[in-house]
C-alpha cells in the first residue's frame, strides 16, 4: 500500500512533464516548422534538460506519434454522443468525418507545413506505416463502430472490409482538408457533404442481387493488394 500512496504523485508530475514537453514541440512545429525544431529547442522552451526530453520522447518523430494518438482520442471523445444516438449510417459516417475537420482545426497549420514530410512512403509518420499503427488502428476501428451500430443493411462480407475502407476514404478528407485555404474549411465540409450520401447509397446497394456480384468482386480486390 505504502509503495503504491509513494508511486502516485510521481506517477503524476511524469505524465504532466510529458504532456508539457508534448505540448511544447507541437507549439514549435506550428511556430517553427518541423525541420526548424529540434529536440534542444523543445527542452529549452519545456523547461527540461534535453537529456529528460529524451527520456520520455526518443525523437521528434515519436513527438508526432504522439499527437496522432491524441488527436485520435479527441476524435474519439467527439464522436461518442454522435454514436450512441444516431444510428443511420449516413448520419454515423457524416458526423465523424465533420468532428475530426472540427477537432483538428487547431492543428491546420501544422499540418500544411508538416504534410510533405508525412506524405512521404517511407517516413515513419506517414499513417501508413508500422510506426503509425496505434492511431490507424484506432482510427480503424472508430470507423468499425460507424458500420456496426448502424440500423442499415450491409452486405455481409463488405461490412467485414468497411471500416478500413472508411479509413481510407478519411485519409482522402484529410488530403484534401491540407490543402483547404477556404475560411473555416468550409470546402472540407462540402466535400463530406457530398461524398457520404454516394457511399451511402453504393453500401445501400451492396446487398441487391444484381450489385453482390459487383461487391464480392470489390473485396476480391482488395483481398489480393494486401497480398
Amino acid at each position: 500500500m505504502t509503495n503504491v500512496a509513494e508511486a502516485t504523485p510521481r506517477t503524476r508530475g511524469s505524465d504532466r512533464t510529458r504532456e508539457v514537453i508534448a505540448e511544447t514541440a507541437l507549439r514549435l512545429f506550428r511556430e517553427r516548422g518541423y525541420e526548424a525544431t529540434t529536440m534542444r529547442a523543445i527542452a529549452a522552451e519545456a523547461g527540461v534538460s534535453v537529456g529528460n526530453a529524451y527520456y520520455y520522447f526518443a525523437s521528434k518523430e515519436v513527438l508526432v506519434q504522439a499527437y496522432y494518438d491524441r488527436a485520435q482520442s479527441e476524435h474519439e471523445a467527439a464522436c461518442e454522443r454522435l454514436l450512441a444516438t444516431e444510428h443511420r449510417f449516413a448520419a454515423r459516417l457524416g458526423g465523424v468525418l465533420r468532428e475530426w475537420v472540427r477537432v483538428s482545426e487547431p492543428y491546420h497549420g501544422f499540418a500544411v507545413k508538416f504534410f510533405k514530410h508525412a506524405a512521404e512512403p517511407s517516413n515513419p509518420l506517414n499513417p501508413f506505416s508500422a510506426e503509425s499503427s496505434s492511431a490507424r488502428d484506432a482510427s480503424i476501428d472508430l470507423y468499425r463502430r460507424v458500420v456496426e451500430g448502424s440500423a442499415d443493411r450491409i452486405d455481409a462480407e463488405l461490412k467485414a472490409e468497411l471500416p478500413e475502407l472508411l479509413w481510407l476514404m478519411s485519409m482522402g478528407v484529410v488530403l484534401f482538408w491540407v490543402h483547404d485555404t477556404s475560411e473555416g474549411c468550409r470546402r472540407t465540409y462540402r466535400l463530406i457533404e457530398l461524398t457520404v450520401p454516394l457511399v451511402d447509397r453504393l453500401v445501400g446497394l451492396s446487398h441487391l442481387p444484381g450489385l453482390r456480384g459487383v461487391a464480392r468482386d470489390f473485396i476480391a480486390g482488395i483481398h489480393e493488394l494486401r497480398e
